[in-house]
């Protein structure tokens, strides 16, 4: 038997995304965002609330990177959302992060954490708080590389836990896709 839990924000995995931006004067932002995911063909999607920097500096700039947050900085994306940067303007130098300007857009790339998309806004609705951004350009550290690729058992991407408020590393594998299934046809 299931129990209902009536209307909820309740969706597994919800990736943490860290989005950083420039502000108007060209100094560095960082915000902890978990709703967010790829929106179409090379585009993410992402709920930001428009009383964020972030939100203010994406409208001025029209463009902004998502690193994946990862395990082993757990308490430096932790913090990207638990302070405003409407409040505390050095961020990423609190947490001691560093950046470097992205070949692609107009934001920086946190250096630390080991993968990033880097995208240029295409659209933010005036009536909710909904942005989307084409990704132009993904990159990843080669530690979290294998063969050439991502792989998400060394990234140790984390997913946050909108009931326990927890964050959950994803990697493990239990299945390959487009093959598992192919037992029932």
């Amino acid at each position: 038997m299931k129990k209902n839990f009536g209307k909820q924000t309740f969706m597994y995995p919800m990736p943490v995304l860290i989005i950083a931006t420039y502000d108007e004067n060209g100094n560095p932002d960082a915000m902890n965002a978990a709703w967010g995911g790829i929106h179409d063909t090379n585009q993410i999607g992402i709920c930001l609330d428009k009383s964020h920097k972030t939100t203010k500096n994406i409208a001025a700039r029209k463009a902004f990177t998502v690193s994946m947050a990862d395990a082993v900085h757990v308490k430096e994306c932790d913090y990207f959302g638990i302070v405003s940067g409407n409040t505390e303007p050095d961020k990423i130098k609190k947490a001691d992060f560093t950046v470097t300007k992205s070949e692609f857009v107009d934001a920086p790339v946190i250096n630390e954490l080991p993968m990033v998309l880097e995208c240029e806004l295409v659209q933010m609705s005036d009536d909710s708080d909904y942005i989307v951004g084409n990704i132009i350009n993904i990159s990843a550290d080669e530690s979290v590389l294998t063969d050439g690729k991502i792989d998400a058992a060394k990234l140790k991407p984390i997913c946050y836990d909108p009931v326990a408020h927890n964050y959950n590393v994803l990697g493990e594998v239990v299945g390959k896709a487009f093959s598992d299934g192919k037992e029932l046809k």
